[in-house]
């Protein structure tokens, strides 16, 4: 179905911050109309979770949220996979493809799991222990292949995912000291690609 209406994004106004941001750059790689609504994220933020779920914006009272060709889709792996599917790319082609891709993607998951519990009261532990393990863990995966992406030349969704932790881990100074070489391609990789380019130049 073609798009008719710019996608409305919502999102906490905490910059390149956060798990928000990696719907973002897959939106402008995609090419994706969009607008944005971002949220203070300060002693506002209870009020306005509540009023967003009276509103049926966020069913969780968390976001992103996403308003996408009459539909309001939360949760931001959830939200890849699903425009992934409406654009027919950005996705595994195979069985085994797609079984990597979500493999990648729920391990992720765990790993922005305790960075945000770092982020919210930090630790040691985080840094020192399990940044560098799902760093190791991620790296394994990323090392099958030539890269520069998961799947080698074919970026998918997650490769946004951990292109956007990395970078995080990196601003909050909890990346680890040496980045694994296939990290590193990836990480350039997707900041060369045009539109994502052209998107950290401006926000750096």
């Amino acid at each position: 179905m073609a798009q008719t209406t710019p996608a409305v994004y919502h999102y906490l106004d905490i910059g390149r911050l956060g798990r928000g941001e990696v719907v973002k750059l897959f939106l402008k790689d995609a090419g994706i109309d969009f607008t944005e609504v971002r949220y203070p994220f300060d002693d506002t933020w209870p009020q306005t979770s509540q009023k967003l779920q009276e509103e049926g914006i966020t069913r969780t009272g968390q976001v992103p949220a996403l308003e996408y060709q009459g539909h309001i889709l939360t949760q931001h792996i959830p939200i890849l996979r699903y425009l992934a599917r409406d654009l027919g790319r950005y996705d595994g082609e195979t069985n085994w493809e797609r079984y990597l891709v979500d493999a990648v993607a729920d391990i992720y998951i765990d790993w922005r799991a305790e960075w945000v519990c770092n982020l919210m009261k930090k630790s040691d532990k985080y840094k020192n222990e399990l940044a560098p393990k799902y760093f190791n863990l991620i790296e394994k995966y990323y090392s099958d292949s030539e890269g520069p992406y998961l799947l080698g030349d074919k970026i998918t969704y997650v490769d946004f995912a951990v292109y956007q932790i990395i970078d995080n881990d990196r601003r909050t100074g909890t990346a680890v000291e040496t980045l694994p070489g296939s990290l590193v391609r990836l990480q350039e990789a997707v900041e060369k690609r045009d539109n994502i380019a052209a998107y950290i130049e401006e926000n750096k």
